[in-house]
């Protein structure tokens, strides 16, 4: 990916306590790589991009006042983000090394996948995968994996 080359049409935005060790962290522990930072008062990031290939997330500290609050504040997660990768066995290794917590060890899956689910240090959910949507997607039945 160059810098301006376009990503998917989905962006998601992910809140953090501490933002700038997430940031750290993200790039660290997942092989992301920081493309921009607006920086707030009193150490706070108004907003980030961060890219993995062809993936672009943003990151940013809590906005109480709209209601973004982090995992961490909320006590739980309503989402978690699936991104793809080659190669889920090295990338796996390389995550808990920099300390994710390993929710599901790198497995094969039911519909044809291989990867692992892992917590970052603030409670967002991320899967790494081989995981393509729409791979088992058929004109004859729609709605069903191929068989």
């Amino acid at each position: 990916m160059t810098a301006n080359q376009p990503f998917g049409g989905v962006y998601p935005s992910l809140i953090y306590d501490d933002a700038p060790a997430a940031i750290e962290w993200l790039c660290r522990a997942f092989g992301f790589v920081q493309r921009l930072v607006v920086h707030g008062p009193h150490d706070r990031v108004e907003h980030s991009e961060l890219t993995f290939e062809s993936v672009l997330v943003m990151v940013s500290s809590p906005k109480p006042e709209m209601g973004r609050l982090s995992p961490r504040s909320l006590g739980g997660v309503s989402h978690a983000l699936s991104i793809y990768v080659e190669d889920p066995d090295a990338h796996c290794r390389r995550a808990r090394l920099a300390g994710a917590v390993i929710l599901i060890e790198v497995r094969d899956e039911a519909y044809g996948a291989r990867g692992y689910l892992a917590k970052d240090p603030e409670g967002h959910l991320w899967y790494f995968g081989t995981y393509r949507p729409g791979a088992n997607w058929t004109e004859e039945s729609p709605g069903q994996p191929a068989a």
